[in-house]
């Protein structure tokens, strides 16, 4: 008979897969080494102050952030920034929004599929709130060394309408302040520094909408504004609908050594988890490839991060199982790719900037072999994505 020490353990390890699978359906994981400890936000100041006749007073305020701590965390502070963007080259914190400000604090990369489609949602929160009292912030930990860029992020920015400001992490500093595993993530930090939600992923828009509207009404009655209702808007046209991890969906695939667990070549002398150049062959029938495996053909020099042909004839064939395939890269210098899907060429596209770039859309959900050919040398392949 098991002992109620050993039923509770197994209830909080179920628990915690359950949290797991939950968390890696709507977005992307990505190990974290936390170490030391990073500050609160700084307390607010005493409202009583405000110029609002009816403002709470400073005892309130205390009386307030006591029973907080008591059922909240406190918000970390901004750790180790390496750069800022849309902030007119200012270093900001989050303290110094503290006692005015509500704060959704998003972590991000922009070459991130599942990050970019929750863009719309937070460029048209930003423009609805911000006069209300909401100021995001984005975080963004890069994946990959060219998103440590700050031109790159910019452009990024600039390319899908984002005008909040932006902190670039490329230390992970504030990523291991809040013990963050995933791409995104957004924290939603009331007027006195608490974190009050906390959302994985993409989805959950409703919801988190309804929060920041919770915590602005809340934010008005501290400092003794004026409150109306406020709408929720409308679905952003461009968002697109959130895809789901389903059963048997391609995992995402990593070309360089650091990650390329699914590096299919029998017979390559530069072997998955390894760095080095070699002349790989893809397999003759298609029946010896497996679903799910990267295969390349040609001569290419494998890197930490990425793989890049270095010439020509060269080839990616990847058998997979998605309605979309998205593919990040980079070059030098413009090198367009021929796509093929089962074997009947359906576009090309040209891949020079570091960015995600989009393949594959699909009718519907299904199989298929990709054969990715690049027409000139010095393609950087990094990852291959997929969606339902």
């Amino acid at each position: 008979m098991m002992k109620n020490s050993q039923i509770v353990g197994l209830i909080i390890a179920l628990a915690v897969i359950i949290g797991a699978i939950a968390y890696l359906e709507n977005g992307k994981v990505a190990p974290s080494s936390y170490s030391g400890a990073a500050p609160d936000v700084a307390l607010p100041e005493t409202v009583a102050t405000s110029t609002a006749p009816s403002a709470l007073p400073a005892s309130s305020t205390a009386e307030r952030i006591a029973e907080k701590s008591a059922r909240y965390e406190r918000a970390k502070e901004i750790v180790d920034p390496t750069g800022f963007v849309n902030t007119g080259g200012q270093p900001i914190t989050l303290s110094q929004y503290i006692g005015k400000k509500v704060i959704l604090l998003d972590i991000m990369t922009y070459s991130c599929i599942n990050c970019i489609r929750t863009f719309p949602y937070l460029v048209s929160w930003y423009k609805k709130y911000e006069d209300k009292g909401l100021v995001i912030i984005g975080i963004h930990t890069p994946e990959f060394d060219f998103e440590k860029n700050i031109d790159n992020v910019k452009a990024a920015m600039e390319k899908y309408g984002i005008t909040f400001p932006v902190v670039l992490d490329n230390n992970y500093g504030t990523w291991t302040a809040y013990h963050n595993l995933y791409w995104p993530r957004k924290y939603l930090i009331d007027i006195d520094g608490f974190i009050r939600y906390d959302h994985i992923g993409e989805g959950g828009y409703d919801e988190t909408e309804s929060m920041i509207q919770s915590l602005l009404a809340e934010r008005a009655q501290v400092l003794g504004l004026g409150t109306s209702t406020l709408a929720a808007i409308d679905m952003p046209t461009t968002a697109g609908a959130t895809e789901q991890n389903v059963s048997g969906m391609s995992q995402e695939t990593y070309f360089g050594s650091a990650r390329n667990e699914f590096f299919g070549n029998p017979t390559a002398t530069v072997p998955a988890g390894q760095n080095g150049q070699d002349a790989f062959a893809v397999p003759n029938q298609s029946s010896q490839l497996a679903s799910g495996e990267f295969y390349l053909g040609g001569t290419w020099s494998i890197q930490s991060d990425h793989a890049e042909n270095v010439s020509l004839p060269a080839q990616i064939v990847y058998p997979f199982t998605a309605t979309h395939v998205y593919l990040v890269a980079s070059a030098d210098a413009p090198v367009p790719v021929q796509v093929t899907i089962d074997g009947v060429e359906t576009k090309t596209v040209t891949v020079q900037e570091p960015r995600l770039y989009d393949i594959y859309d699909g009718a519907s959900y299904g199989s298929h072999i990709l054969e990715l050919s690049p027409q000139a040398a010095g393609l950087k392949a990094f990852t291959l994505t997929f969606g339902s």
